[in-house]
C-alpha cells in the first residue's frame, strides 16, 4: 500500500491561488491598485448566480451549453450564449469537484469518494464510489468518465454504468500541493500531471501507461523546498502537450513518445493559453509572461500584477485576460503584452484557470457567479 502524502494547505486568507506562505516570511497582502485604470475592451455578456464554489469547479461546456456545480450540490444547466438557466437541480449531497461534461452526460465527485452522472436534462443516471474523495472535474470522453481522487488514484468508469474498467496509482512525494484542475483529453489519450512534476500519457481506453516524463524537477533541500507538482491542466497544441509546475517550470513534450521539446524556468501554478504563435502563462509572483510556441523564447512579460495573484491567462476576443485575487479582470493585447484596462467583477477569485467559447470567456468565482465576457 502507497502511504498517503501530506497535503499542504493552499489558501492564504480568501485567496483561491495555489500560495505557499510559508516560503514567505509574511501573509502579505496583495498590492493595491491604481485608482483609475483604462477601462477593459470588453463587456460582461451575461452573469449567473449558481451557488458558492472553490478549488475544484469549473463551468464545463458543451455544445450550446454550459454545466455548473456548487459546493452545496446545486447543479445548473445554462444556455451558453444568453446564460438563461434550463434547468436545475439539488443533487443531495455536496460536491469537491465538477462538473466534467460532453455532449450526453454531466458527472460530478463528492468529498466522500462518489461519482454522480446526469444526463444534459439534470436527470440522475447513476452512482457510484470510488477510492476517497475527487479533487478535480471528472473527464466525460469516449465512453469514460475518468477521475482523479485525493489518494493518488486515476479511475476510468465504464460511462454507461459507472462500473469501474481500469485504475492507475501513482507515487508520491511525502508532501504535495493538491491538484485541483484535472486532466485532457486528445485523440484517445489522457494527459495529467502529478505531484513531484510529473506529467503523465495515458491511453484512455485501457488505462496503460503511453509515458511518463519529467515535467519539472524538484530541487532544494527541505520537503518544502522541493515541491515540484504539476498544477495546471495540461495544454495540448499542434503535436505537443505542456504544463506548468509550482516551483518548477513550463515544460513541452512530443505528444507520442514524450520527447521533450523545451522547457523555461517559469514556476506556474495556473494553466496555459495559445494562439498561431505564442503560449501564454502566469507565474507565481503575477507576471504574465508571452513564449514563443516553437522554442520557449520570451517574446513579452508585464509585470503589472505581481503580488496579486492572477489566474491563468485566458482569451477575449483576440486580447489576453487575467484575473485577480480580487476579481478584477485584466486585459493585455496579445502581441505586445500592453495593458488594455480592467474590468470590475464580484470582488472574489476564480475558481481556475478560465475557459474559452469563441470569443466567450468564461468563468466561475468563488462568490458562486458564472461570468460570461465578450470584446466590446
Amino acid at each position: 500500500m502507497i502511504k498517503p502524502a501530506r497535503v499542504f494547505p493552499w489558501f492564504v486568507a480568501t485567496a483561491v491561488v495555489l500560495v505557499l506562505a510559508a516560503c514567505s516570511s509574511s501573509n502579505k497582502k496583495p498590492p493595491k491598485l491604481a485608482d483609475s485604470a483604462p477601462r477593459a475592451p470588453v463587456a460582461i455578456a451575461w452573469k449567473a448566480d449558481t451557488g458558492d464554489a472553490a478549488l475544484g469547479f469549473a463551468p464545463a461546456i458543451a455544445g450550446n451549453a454550459v454545466y455548473v456545480a456548487s459546493r452545496k450540490g446545486r447543479m445548473t444547466g445554462l444556455d451558453i450564449d444568453t446564460g438563461q438557466t434550463l434547468w436545475r437541480i439539488d443533487a443531495d449531497t455536496p460536491i469537491s469537484a465538477g462538473p466534467g461534461a460532453d455532449g450526453t452526460m454531466i458527472a460530478v465527485g463528492t468529498p466522500t469518494g462518489e461519482v454522480l452522472a446526469f444526463d444534459t436534462s439534470g436527470k440522475s443516471l447513476w452512482r457510484t464510489k470510488v477510492s476517497s474523495e475527487v479533487i478535480a472535474p471528472p473527464v466525460v470522453a469516449d465512453g469514460l468518465v475518468v477521475v482523479q481522487t485525493a489518494d493518488n488514484r486515476v479511475h476510468g468508469l465504464n460511462g454507461s454504468d459507472g462500473t469501474a474498467k481500469w485504475m492507475l496509482q501513482r507515487n508520491a512525494p511525502p508532501l504535495i500541493v493538491r491538484n485541483t484542475q484535472g486532466a485532457v483529453t486528445s485523440r484517445g489519450g489522457l494527459f495529467f500531471g502529478t505531484a513531484g512534476g510529473r506529467l503523465i500519457a495515458v491511453d484512455l481506453a485501457s488505462g496503460n501507461v503511453a509515458w511518463d516524463v519529467a515535467a519539472a524537477i524538484p530541487k532544494g533541500a527541505t520537503e518544502l523546498e522541493r515541491i515540484a507538482d504539476v498544477t495546471s491542466r495540461p495544454l495540448v497544441e499542434e503535436g505537443q502537450v505542456c504544463a506548468t509546475a509550482f516551483q518548477g517550470r513550463i515544460a513541452c513534450f512530443e505528444i507520442m513518445q514524450g520527447t521533450l521539446l523545451w522547457t523555461r524556468d517559469i514556476p506556474s501554478y495556473s494553466g496555459i493559453a495559445a494562439d498561431e504563435t505564442q503560449f501564454y502563462v502566469s507565474d507565481d509572483k503575477g507576471v504574465v509572461h508571452a513564449l514563443d510556441k516553437q522554442t520557449g523564447a520570451s517574446v513579452w512579460k508585464n509585470d503589472l500584477l505581481n503580488g496579486r495573484w492572477p489566474s491563468g491567462p485566458q482569451f477575449v476576443g483576440h486580447d489576453i485576460g487575467v484575473i485577480d485575487i480580487d476579481g478584477y479582470l485584466h486585459v493585455f493585447a496579445a502581441e505586445d503584452g500592453h495593458y488594455l484596462g480592467r474590468l470590475s467583477t464580484d470582488g472574489s477569485p476564480v475558481t481556475v484557470q478560465p475557459q474559452r467559447d469563441g470569443d466567450q470567456m468564461l468563468w466561475q468565482s468563488k462568490a458562486g457567479n458564472v461570468y460570461a465576457v465578450v470584446p466590446r
